[in-house]
């Protein structure tokens, strides 16, 4: 059975087509406008074993807001549709990623729920053109999009990029091991998800 999931996404505000494989090799094709946002997207695909393909545009010449969210959104969407039912998966994933100074835990549930709680305070309020507090905005749109129950926590970091990147590949490896097929049964006692 594939577990593929693809979502385009039109608005005034932005253009996004993504598509992905859950039982991919962590290959990566981005394209959007935020160069560290696509370095984040690349490093999700390869730690998370994703095969994810992104193509982003929007009204950037305001600033990375939507394109942001609305990539968040989508991402969570194609997740949804990639995992159906949820029959068999592990369902809940949780990780604790070091980068250098940084350290970041997350732990998620594919619960039909969607309920983000994020605790990280960035040093920063910019890695390059990126602002710092898109981090959350995104994973609320993953959030809404798959209604997941995610929780964010940022332990440690002096450097908003490694903080960052230590929360994406958290979330990356929490997600490898939630949508890893593990038995046929909905994982629920109440049969559906």
């Amino acid at each position: 059975m594939e577990r593929k999931g693809w979502v385009e996404r039109s608005t005034s505000e932005t253009i996004i087509t993504l598509s992905l494989d859950l039982d991919g090799e962590g290959k990566g094709k981005v394209s959007t406008p935020a160069g560290f946002f696509n370095h984040m997207l690349q490093t999700l695909a390869h730690h998370s074993g994703i095969n994810l393909e992104v193509e982003a545009q929007g009204d950037v010449d305001v600033d990375f807001h939507h394109l942001v969210e609305d990539t968040g959104i989508v991402l969570g969407k194609a997740l949804a549709q990639a995992l159906g039912d949820k029959r068999g998966i592990e369902r809940f994933g949780e990780a604790l990623v070091p980068m250098d100074e940084s350290l970041a835990q997350v732990a998620l549930d594919f619960s039909g729920r969607a309920c983000l709680s994020f605790s990280a305070t960035f040093p920063a309020y910019k890695v390059g053109d990126f602002d710092t507090e898109l981090v959350q905005e995104f994973f609320q749109g993953v959030v809404r999009g798959s209604k997941m129950t995610l929780h964010i926590r940022l332990l440690e970091g002096d450097n908003s990029h490694h903080a960052i990147e230590a929360i994406f590949k958290a979330f990356a490896r929490a997600l490898k091991q939630a949508v890893r097929v593990g038995g046929g049964d909905i994982p629920s006692t109440k049969g559906v998800l």
